[in-house]
């Protein structure tokens, strides 16, 4: 976890073997300090393919894809774009109502998604599978991003946080909506979470708990 600075989002990669998943990229302004620090920790030695899977549409999230993307290519890896459907939508049209690029003064580039997800699909890294979640509230793409094993982990993005819930005041926001999707994040058994602003989620149940008491 590499958590944002200034008004980026927290920044994730996931490795299993030669492949890699990073989790949002930030407004794109400190995107090669990012990736400085995961090549000096020695985290892309011998990287052949990433992922780079967007939580949801702002652009505190997807600002820094291309820069990440070209960062990556530079080292010889091959990188696909990730999103759920709706998200990939908006990113691809490059739809500024949604995105709020203009809040930062940037113009957010269209991209192709090359993979499109619905809830319930599985985004594959290496020998690790990592289940969607569709959460519209924040959002109406919002999604996360769950992984099983000996440590389970809930990439939340802007849908839940530490003690709170994401905005919903916002372009495609919805209360109604948050709420079903805080119903359907409680039914998982989660170590920790990893959420897109702040500090990592440790105690799932309990969250879930103050969060419906918020809502």
């Amino acid at each position: 976890m590499l958590k944002g600075l200034g008004w980026d989002s927290n920044v994730y990669l996931f490795r299993s073997g030669k492949e890699a998943l990073v989790i949002d990229t930030g407004t794109g302004k400190n995107a090669e300090r990012y990736f400085s620090l995961w090549l000096g920790e020695g985290y892309l030695r011998g990287l052949k393919h990433v992922i780079i899977f967007n939580t949801h549409e702002h652009f505190d999230h997807v600002g820094g894809n291309l820069v990440m993307k070209r960062l990556f290519e530079r080292l010889g890896v091959n990188v696909l774009f990730a999103a759920q459907r709706i998200t990939a939508e908006v990113i691809e049209k490059a739809k500024s109502s949604v995105i709020l690029d203009y809040a930062y003064g940037k113009r957010f580039e269209g991209h192709n998604v090359d993979i499109k997800l619905e809830d319930g699909d599985y985004l594959k890294i290496g020998k690790r599978k990592l289940l969607l979640i569709h959460t519209p509230g924040h959002t109406a793409g919002s999604s996360c991003l769950y992984l099983e094993g000996k440590n389970r982990l809930m990439f939340t993005g802007d849908t839940l946080f530490k003690g709170t819930v994401g905005r919903t005041d916002l372009p495609t926001g919805s209360r109604k909506e948050l709420r079903k999707s805080i119903e359907k994040l409680a039914d998982f058994e989660v170590d920790f979470g990893l959420p897109g602003h702040g500090w990592i989620i440790k105690d799932w149940c309990g969250n879930i708990e103050a969060v419906r008491r918020f809502l």
